[in-house]
C-alpha cells in the first residue's frame, strides 16, 4: 500500500496530523508540477514555484471533506489547485480593464500561458477553462493537467489512466477548441 495514499486517506477521514506527514512524501512530485506551471509565466513573476506549492498544498487540505480515490486522483486535484492559485494571482495583479489590447493566447504545444503583465491572459483562459469544463469536464482536466502544471503526454496518460495516443488526440481536440474560444472573446481592433 502507497503510504501517501494511506495518508490521503486518513486526511479525509478528518486527520489534520495526516497533511503534516504527507507533505513529505509529495513534496517533490508537486514541486516539479510546480515549476513546470511556472515556466511559462512571466520572467519577472512574483510567485515562485515553492509558493504554489504551498498555496496549491493549503488549498488541498482545506478541501471541505475530500475523497482522495489514490495518489493519482491527488494529482490531478493539485493540478486544478494550482490552476487555481496561478488564476488568482493574475486577477489580483491585474490593474487594466480585463483583456484591454491582449491578443488571443497561444496554445502551441509546449508553450503555457502567455506572458503578460497584468494576468489577462491566464484569466481569459480559465474563463475559457471553465466553459470546456461544462461541456467535457475530461477534456478540460486534461488541459489542466497538461497546461497548467506541464505534464507531458506519458504523464498526463498515467494521471488519467488512459493511453498516450488518446492524450495526443484529445489535447489536439482541446487545443482547437480553446483557440475558437478565446479568438470569439478577444477584444476588437480599436477603430475609433
Amino acid at each position: 500500500m502507497d503510504p501517501a495514499a494511506t495518508l490521503l486517506r486518513r486526511l479525509a477521514d478528518g486527520d489534520a496530523a495526516a497533511a503534516d506527514d504527507l507533505l513529505p512524501l509529495v513534496y517533490a512530485e508537486l514541486h516539479q508540477l510546480a515549476r513546470r506551471a511556472m515556466d511559462g509565466q512571466r520572467p519577472d513573476h512574483t510567485l515562485q514555484a515553492t509558493a504554489l506549492v504551498n498555496e496549491a498544498f493549503i488549498k488541498l487540505i482545506h478541501l471541505d471533506r475530500p475523497s482522495w480515490e489514490s495518489r493519482r486522483h491527488f494529482l490531478q486535484v493539485a493540478a486544478k489547485a494550482m490552476r487555481a492559485v496561478l488564476v488568482d494571482h493574475a486577477r489580483a495583479r491585474s490593474t487594466a480593464k480585463r483583456g484591454a489590447g491582449q491578443r488571443p493566447l497561444p496554445l502551441n504545444e509546449g508553450t503555457w500561458v502567455a506572458p503578460d503583465a497584468d494576468g489577462a491572459a491566464v484569466i481569459a483562459l480559465h474563463e475559457a477553462l471553465e466553459r470546456l469544463a461544462a461541456l467535457d469536464p475530461p477534456l478540460a482536466q486534461l488541459v489542466e493537467l497538461r497546461y497548467f502544471t506541464g505534464l507531458s503526454v506519458e504523464e498526463t496518460a498515467e494521471v488519467l489512466g488512459i493511453s498516450a495516443r488518446t492524450v495526443k488526440r484529445h489535447w489536439r481536440a482541446a487545443r482547437a477548441w480553446l483557440l475558437r474560444e478565446l479568438e470569439t472573446v478577444a477584444p476588437e481592433d480599436d477603430r475609433g
